[in-house]
């Protein structure tokens, strides 16, 4: 039986992940609400397979996957997102993450992507990994290619309409790191104003409208 642990800030969703595990002899061990949770509770847990939303409140997925697999290289994670974007995909399966999955795809999906990351297989969406490797072959740029992964994760606060006091907060940083990492992004993004910034988040999905 797979041990897994449901990391999701919507209690909803986590049950409704649980019970479908279930019905494929899978064994939910361990839930939490947010990346700050995860990182307490997967040292006590050490589940087979940990499924991370990378978008929440807080310190958010993406962080909280890097900060989990500094201690933990040995961790299996199966990253999922509301968002098809590739951005997302791209940031996450660069940060450790051996699968990727949308939240739109099919029930059984979850299942099989559940299993691939068991066995320490990789495991991204058929039509996801398609575009990814159209946006590749079509030399298409995005945040994901020039940013690093800490200004990324500022990135999408930023694009969110996050002010640098409370991004330093989130993401444990000084404000004046913060203030770094927006100069770099400006730069590297090309941008004026975190108005821009927002923009190429809805542009790339990485935000909703």
């Amino acid at each position: 039986m797979i041990r897994v642990m449901l990391v999701d800030d919507h209690a909803v969703v986590r049950m409704g992940f649980r019970m479908l595990l279930a019905t494929a002899q899978m064994e939910v061990v361990a839930e939490a609400e947010s990346g700050e949770q995860a990182c307490r509770d997967y040292p006590q847990v050490q589940p087979d397979v940990l499924v991370m939303d990378i978008s929440m409140p807080g310190m958010g997925g993406l962080e909280a996957m890097r900060r989990l697999l500094a201690h933990s290289p040995e961790a299996r994670v199966l990253a999922l997102s509301a968002h098809d974007a590739i951005p997302y995909a791209h940031r996450a399966l660069t940060g450790g993450a051996l699968g990727y999955l949308s939240k739109r795809s099919a029930p059984d999906a979850l299942i099989e992507a559940v299993r691939a990351v068991a066995r320490g297989e990789r495991y991204i969406d058929a039509a996801l990994a398609r575009r990814m490797a159209l946006a590749q072959v079509e030399g298409e740029t995005n945040p994901s290619d020039v940013l690093t992964e800490r200004e990324f994760a500022v990135f999408i606060q930023l694009a969110q309409g996050s002010t640098v006091p409370q991004i330093a907060e989130q993401l444990k940083l000084a404000s004046s790191t913060v203030g770094t990492h927006l100069y770099n992004i400006k730069q590297k993004l090309r941008v004026a104003n975190q108005a821009e910034l927002t923009l190429i988040g809805l542009r790339w999905g990485l935000i909703q409208p």
